[in-house]
């Protein structure tokens, strides 16, 4: 076993690696006043700073969750390190040789697992990258030569090429002293059928370093066809790499992140390359996993999640990209930062949009654009018919959740308000009072709670004509109330409303059993010159009993009026007609809200001549009555 270090070394150690040095390295630190410094604390969530450095005392301390020590204790804390693992890694940076007070000098095979593992990853991607100029790599020098990449580009990345045989890299590792049991242990090697083999055979390497910038990983390109692997192979979970967190690119990212508070989250490795080489010194990427919660922390410790905090996602536009960004919208409210998606004309990743048009394209790509809740409530509303009300009520109906989960009430409210406009809602305030009630539902357990009611509907969305299904007839209902007279005229007194009542739609009739039955008039063949048998033919174009029972019902319930006349009947037409004009002028004012200012022009000028038409003949019903007609 090795002895213990010596204490004069430790000493030097401490003195010679800087607190602040080792701490900016895992988050962003800013003046404290009084020469101390402050961060987000890296051991416990929080939303302010609670944890201050003192260079000059080489001591950090979380008045939050009260953690405190030197750069020993901060390293064995956040690396999850034993003491001597810990000297020795700051030993090897600050360039000290350590001495051990039993047994001399501590030989390699001696070290802690962490150290010996890192170690390991060290030369394998010294390895690999040699091996990237050999006569077999020729096919992965011409992949990344297609996509841009020059040998400086591979040398900046570290990227290397592991060779097609089963176990070059195994042999080269044994040649540095490393056992067996360690080569398994790290990921590098596998298990075959006559010892540990090579994991990675005849890929693309790139190396995956934490935010310390040590390499815990790799990450493994196909590139002949006669290979059976995915894609893209990763290092497999390990002592020392985790993929949920772990984010490709972050040791080169991360100063820049925290000195322009911005990170560009890109999807795989060449998009990082693109990105960096192209300006973009803020991207990373995740390693074979989706974007979560451990990586919003690392990125929320180097941003300080100050106000002017901005992520940007770079998805594809297929439909795996949007994907993406909505499981990325679902922890959205972890960032305080404001969230961003932008995605290249045709789809393109960065990588491609670098190759199809330059630098300077990529660098515009990742300005801020859309708002990632605004992209993920328009995936969601786009799947609707929102010219209907029956469409626009199911598109609130399951992007309201989504909303109703912002924990931070005024950017809820807004958001809601948002949301009306996308749909087209003119009444703004009914979607705020909708999504705060279900995120009262959320917080009291569940999306409705308990034995809760659905909430009611306050605007009108009927349901397919052709069903009865629907909310309940409400006679308190004045439209429902002249829609029901309406119905019984065209069955009792044909002659008085046709041949008017055959022009109209079966959208004009609002609640959906009222629809069904104006559906088996048509089906008749009108009210106009209406035969002996009309009645049977009505209820015989009924689909249902239900429909065929309220015809009957309609058929022989009293006209609530004292002189049943043209008069009477005109008044019915017009009221219904109005009624369906004014419900068409809101759809097409909604539809302009949709549209906004920078819509298509003759899309705007259409809708706009459309609602001038529509105002104009709501105005004649009014003034002229059925005359209008």
């Amino acid at each position: 076993m090795a002895g213990r270090i010596n204490d004069d070394d430790v000493k030097a150690v401490r003195d010679a690696v800087p607190i602040d040095a080792v701490v900016s390295e895992y988050l962003q630190l800013r003046n404290a006043g009084g020469g101390n410094l402050k961060g987000l604390c890296p051991f416990h969530d929080e939303k302010s700073p609670s944890f201050q450095v003192s260079p000059s005392k080489g001591l950090f301390h979380c008045f939050g969750c009260q953690e405190g020590g030197d750069t020993i204790a901060f390293v064995m804390k956040i690396d999850h390190l034993s003491f001597s693992e810990t000297v020795e890694r700051l030993a090897a940076k600050a360039g000290i040789t350590l001495r051990y007070e039993e047994g001399g000098y501590n030989p390699g095979h001696q070290r802690g697992e962490r150290i010996r593992l890192i170690e390991a990853h060290k030369i394998a991607a010294e390895y690999y990258a040699g091996q990237l100029g050999s006569a077999e790599a020729e096919i992965g020098r011409k992949f990344l030569a297609e996509r841009g990449f020059d040998q400086a580009a591979a040398e900046h990345f570290g990227v290397g090429y592991s060779p097609a045989g089963w176990d070059h890299l195994t042999r080269f590792l044994r040649g540095k002293g490393f056992s067996d049991k360690e080569l398994i242990l790290s990921g590098l090697s596998q298990d075959g059928r006559r010892g540990p083999i090579d994991r990675f055979r005849g890929r693309l390497m790139w190396p995956i370093k934490d935010v310390g910038g040590e390499i815990v990983g790799f990450g493994a390109r196909k590139l002949r066809d006669d290979d059976n692997g995915p894609k893209y192979l990763n290092t497999p979970e390990t002592p020392i790499y985790k993929k949920s967190q772990v984010l490709y690119g972050i040791d080169l990212a991360k100063k820049d992140i925290a000195k322009v508070s911005r990170a560009v989250v890109v999807e795989g490795y060449t998009d990082v390359m693109a990105c960096h080489l192209a300006g973009v010194t803020t991207a990373i990427a995740t390693c074979g996993t989706a974007f979560g919660g451990d990586h919003i922390k690392i990125l929320r410790r180097l941003l300080m999640d100050n106000g002017s905090a901005r992520v940007i996602f770079t998805f594809d536009g297929d439909a795996a990209g949007q994907k993406a960004a909505l499981r990325a919208f679902e922890d959205d409210q972890k960032f305080a930062a404001e969230t961003y998606i932008a995605i290249a004309p045709d789809g393109m990743d960065p990588c491609e949009l670098r190759l199809a048009k330059g630098d300077e394209a990529v660098a515009e790509l990742v300005q801020p654009r859309t708002p990632l809740f605004e992209f993920a409530l328009r995936q969601i509303v786009r799947r609707y018919d929102l010219e209907t009300p029956a469409g626009r009520a199911a598109a609130l109906d399951e992007a309201a959740p989504i909303v109703a989960k912002i924990k931070n009430i005024a950017s809820q409210h807004e958001v809601a308000v948002q949301l009306a406009g996308m749909l087209g809602i003119l009444d703004t305030q009914f979607v705020v009072r909708r999504v705060a009630q279900i995120a009262r539902w959320q917080r009291q357990g569940g999306e409705r709670g308990p034995g809760r009611q659905q909430p009611q509907r306050t605007y009108d969305a009927p349901a397919p004509a052709a069903a009865p299904s629907g909310p309940a007839l409400n006679l308190r209902s004045p439209a429902h109330r002249t829609e029901r007279e309406l119905l019984k005229l065209a069955l009792q007194r044909p002659e008085l409303v046709s041949p008017a009542f055959d022009a109209y739609g079966v959208d004009e009739f609002t609640a959906p059993p009222y629809a069904a039955v104006r559906q088996c008039v048509q089906d008749a063949g009108g009210a106009t010159g209406a035969p002996s048998d009309y009645l049977d033919a009505v209820r015989e174009a009924a689909p249902n009993d239900s429909v065929r029972a309220l015809v009957t019902e309609l058929a022989v319930e009293t006209i609530f009026a004292k002189s049943v006349d043209e008069a009477y009947a005109g008044d019915q037409l017009v009221t219904v007609r109005l009624r369906a004009v004014d419900r068409r002028i809101r759809d097409v004012q909604g539809t302009l809200a949709r549209l906004g200012a920078n819509g298509d022009p003759e899309q705007l000028a259409a809708v706009q001549n459309e609602l001038w038409v529509l105002t104009q003949y709501g105005q004649s019903l009014r003034n002229n009555g059925a005359a209008a007609l």
